[in-house]
């Protein structure tokens, strides 16, 4: 049995370190450029795997000279890639990230083949689905793949945990079958139309988002952690303090974790308080999949 399978986009990113953003219309030099592979699904497939679970990647590169290097890294990071294909006459996805010194980063996503991706690959995917624990899914490939994925997934007994990254309007019938919906504080300002700010905003909030249909909730906080809830009542996990190194990768790191967890039946408690210590590792280096912790590294937080 596959414990996580991930539907996802696969990215070439192209990260640029400046000291600081420009303003509009502004040209700012002396920037370093090096190139890594991203994508929030490679990249929360990428964190399950070196975490020690059996996950599964469905996504698409495109047919120029991106897109294998991506697959192959993948691989070898222990994903199983059999269900990624190259999309003819597409262009594998690429992100653009700045960085600045305090780590935080901002992206400009050009989704390429990730679009390629319809509910009919889903459906031919149906019996890998269903032979997993838990499905993850995030919004950077059409959300009407991320629908169908998800119906799949729970009429089958899979547990359903999408990244609602970046923020997309989605059909109620999909949050009402999410277990966890998984959100940072934009995201969840987006969600509720209303400002979501600090852990007592998210404590707030989270009442707010399980009204909206999914099971259970989780709202990360950065450096304060996240804020969980599965009706009961809210709960805030701290982060421990580390020294920020590049943000770019925190959030997948936190996923992906969060989806092993799951998957080895974890309460949602204990696996929100795993997956804030991969994020915290995460942010400690510089890159995405280059960033994602192991077991080993989680042990020192």
């Amino acid at each position: 049995m596959t414990g996580v399978f991930v539907v996802g986009s696969i990215n070439q990113d192209f990260v640029l370190s400046v000291e600081r953003r420009p303003d509009p219309g502004e040209t700012v030099t002396d920037a370093q450029l090096s190139k890594g592979n991203g994508g929030k699904g490679a990249n929360q497939a990428a964190a399950a795997a070196l975490l020690g679970a059996d996950v599964k990647l469905l996504g698409r590169v495109g047919d120029d000279g991106l897109g294998q290097p991506l697959v192959e890294a993948l691989a070898d990071k222990g994903v199983d890639t059999s269900l990624i294909q190259a999309a003819p006459d597409w262009s594998t996805g690429t992100a653009f990230i700045t960085v600045t010194p305090d780590g935080e980063n901002a992206i400009t996503v050009a989704p390429g083949a990730n679009r390629s991706l319809s509910p009919d690959d889903i459906d031919e995917a149906l019996g890998s689905i269903g032979g997993a624990r838990v499905l993850v899914a995030q919004m950077e490939v059409p959300p009407e793949v991320v629908l169908r994925a998800v119906e799949v997934a729970t009429r089958q007994g899979t547990r359903a945990l999408v990244n609602l990254a970046p923020p997309t309007r989605v059909a109620r019938e999909l949050l009402e079958k999410v277990d966890p919906i998984v959100v940072n504080e934009h995201e969840a300002a987006f969600l509720l139309e209303n400002d979501v700010e600090g852990v007592d905003g998210a404590l707030s909030a989270a009442p707010e988002l399980l009204a909206l249909g999914p099971k259970s909730v989780v709202i990360t906080l950065g450096g304060n952690g996240a804020v969980f809830s599965d009706g009961a009542s809210a709960k805030h996990v701290a982060s421990p303090e580390v020294e920020v190194v590049d943000t770019t990768g925190a959030g997948d790191a936190f996923v992906g974790a969060l989806a092993v967890q799951l998957a080895r039946a974890a309460s949602l408690e204990d696996a929100v308080a795993y997956a804030v210590r991969a994020g915290a590792a995460a942010v400690t280096k510089e890159g995405a999949q280059g960033a994602l912790p192991t077991p080993e590294t989680l042990e020192a937080f």
